[in-house]
């Protein structure tokens, strides 16, 4: 099952369509990129659930702070 935060559920696929977002980005910001990329409504959903205390958010972490980096993966990259 997905994390759940709050009322928000995050997957890989979900968050991977806010990678290339303007960050810093505020929540009114987050939700105007994922509607104009294209993003399942399932993301705007998921930000709008978010807090809005009129601060950007600087990176997907702080929205989803379980969210996989590169350094999760044990691949090593110069074996290819």
């Amino acid at each position: 099952m997905p994390p759940k935060i709050g009322n928000m559920y995050w997957t890989l696929e979900l968050a991977q369509h806010l990678e290339d977002a303007p960050w810093p980005a505020t929540k009114d910001e987050l939700i105007d990129y994922a509607i104009r990329s294209g993003a399942p409504l399932e993301v705007i959903e998921n930000l709008q659930e978010l807090e809005d205390e009129g601060e950007a958010y600087e990176n997907i972490e702080e929205i989803w702070p379980d969210y996989p980096t590169k350094d999760d993966f044990f691949f090593n990259e110069d074996e290819y």
